[in-house]
């Protein structure tokens, strides 16, 4: 199909497929809207085409000008991504603790990368707090836009579409939604789209269970990328949110590969442990019922990481439900 306003044309519109040999015997069926369709391999894309359009047309981002973000990887190559296909620069702050992928990602874009080092690699609240403070710093250059994703509206709006897309091609009959939290823009739009149809639709959030500060107040260091910044997100909507899940980095990362082996379906750690708190949801609702969740991104953004790299685990090391 012709895609006249060209590549950014193609965000959204991702694929809604079935888990098919890993749910168990009178469960409900799991569905996985697979984001890593979106042209970077990411969810990502969405938000970032919302906070380019809208700061470019009130004149936050002017013609010419450079969008400037701190993150884990998968926003800031969507923002490259985005900027570039609409004619403005891109300066993204991240970290050696996010995979080297991503990194590598970024730059093919045309983004320029400030790194801030991590602790061991670990991802931790000090981290994200230098991150942020780092581009706040650059932001203040003439010309550059700050995207500020964890307090930009913008950013939730994005996703909007994805429920609508969910709830339509569910016929109506989606009973749950699991995401898991990082900014928390895409499990607020999404369900925020979801019940103005069913006011009742469950929805869990999923966050690290080594640093639980959602559900428990505390926080840690933890390897699933993309979620758990180790503080609660300034936007965050308690009252959205009807439970809240947390998965270890070791299960998540377990589930993205049996993902793979099992399922074809191929994803990073934060999809597994979107599917690890989906199966839980799934049992206890039965048969008949319908739960929706998200493949995040792509597994090709973690190839050197400990979740598919050389320091995973054996290829028989998988997530098995109910092991646990």
């Amino acid at each position: 199909m012709l895609r006249p306003g060209g590549t950014i044309e193609t965000i959204g519109e991702t694929p809604l497929v079935p888990l098919r040999s890993i749910v168990p015997a009178g469960s409900a069926r799991v569905l996985v809207k697979l984001e890593s369709m979106n042209p970077t391999g990411s969810m990502k894309d969405r938000p970032a085409l919302a906070m380019v359009r809208a700061a470019a047309a009130d004149g936050r981002l002017p013609p010419g000008g450079t969008v400037v973000e701190y993150t884990g990887g998968s926003t800031g190559t969507s923002l490259a991504f985005v900027a570039g296909a609409l004619g403005f620069g891109c300066h993204l702050e991240s970290s050696d603790a996010f995979s080297e992928e991503k990194r590598d990602h970024m730059r093919a874009l045309g983004a320029r990368l400030t790194l801030v080092r991590s602790d061991r690699q670990r991802i931790t609240e000090g981290l994200i707090r230098s991150m942020i403070s780092t581009s706040r710093r650059i932001a203040r250059r003439s010309g550059h836009f700050w995207s500020d994703q964890l307090n930009n509206p913008d950013a939730s709006r994005g996703y909007h579409p994805m429920g609508e897309e969910i709830w339509r091609d569910t016929g109506g009959t989606v009973d749950a939604f699991v995401q898991s939290v990082g900014t928390s823009h895409s499990l607020h739009g999404t369900a925020e789209s979801l019940r103005r149809h069913r006011p009742d639709l469950l929805v869990c959030a999923v966050e690290p269970k080594e640093s639980p500060i959602l559900s428990e107040g505390r926080t840690g260091g933890h390897r699933i990328e993309g979620i758990g910044i180790g503080f609660v997100p300034p936007l965050w909507r308690r009252e959205l949110v009807d439970e809240i899940a947390s998965v270890t980095s070791h299960d998540a990362h377990a589930m993205a590969r049996t993902l793979a082996r099992r399922e074809g379906l191929f994803g990073g750690a934060s999809s597994g442990a979107n599917v690890v708190a989906a199966l839980r949801i799934a049992k206890r609702l039965g048969s008949g019922a319908t739960v929706v969740t998200l493949q995040v991104d792509t597994g090709l953004k973690y190839l050197t990481t400990e979740v598919y790299g050389a320091r995973a685990r054996a290829p028989g090391d998988g997530y098995l439900p109910g092991a646990r």
